[in-house]
């Protein structure tokens, strides 16, 4: 199951360097900037929960592995692109919903090895699976995707509950792993496909 565990985090790893690498495409930017804004891409959320649980040294600094799978995946994907037709805005879309529901679960399953209470292993698996897009937005000068109408985060903290709910009730891990993943990357591509978005709130000012 740690085997499984760590192959699901270089997954994820390597998902997210392909979307920061299209997001860096789409701003122009050079072979070395479009491996900086992949690598942060799929690194931040990890890096930020690691440091937040005190879990030293993190991840990519104790295996050069998750570096090299990032920068194999950004250069992939500047080859793939060159070669054949550019990657449509739903592409982008798709690729961060897998990265994201990745993500959610191996953020949840780290926080919860740190045994920290249910409020904390949700949060930490939000953060791992938004972050990294989220620091790839902001370097790109876009409105990080978490703040767009379609439900980004709330996908993650259903997966989170998910997969805590099932730890509890001490069903298999795979399945608990398999279950959350899915939960989350299906409600991100229902918000995707039919544009669900939660309620706004919006004050009105005392003139209207």
């Amino acid at each position: 199951m740690e085997q499984l565990f760590y192959l699901s985090d270089l997954f994820g790893v390597a998902v997210f360097a392909v979307t920061g690498a299209l997001m860096a495409g789409r701003k122009s930017m050079d072979l070395f900037g479009v491996m900086v804004i992949a690598t942060v891409t799929a690194l931040g959320g990890g890096t930020l929960r690691d440091l937040i649980l005190d879990n030293h040294p993190v991840s990519w600094i104790r295996n050069d592995l998750y570096i090299v799978v990032a920068a194999l995946a950004s250069i992939g994907t500047v080859l793939w692109v060159r070669m054949t037709r550019p990657i449509p805005e739903t592409g982008l879309l798709v690729a961060d919903a897998f990265g994201l529901a990745v993500f959610t679960v191996i953020g949840c399953e780290v926080a919860l090895q740190h045994q920290v209470p249910v409020s904390t292993a949700v949060i930490m698996g939000v953060m791992t699976g938004v972050a990294g897009g989220v620091m790839r937005d902001v370097l790109c000068n876009d409105i990080p995707l978490i703040f767009h109408k379609e439900i980004y985060a709330t996908a993650c903290l259903v997966g989170a509950l998910v997969f805590i709910g099932l730890r509890e009730l001490s069903t298999p891990h795979w399945l608990d792993t398999s279950v959350a993943m899915l939960t989350v990357l299906l409600i991100r591509l229902a918000a995707i496909r039919w544009h669900i978005a939660l309620p706004r709130f919006h004050l009105l000012n005392r003139n209207e």
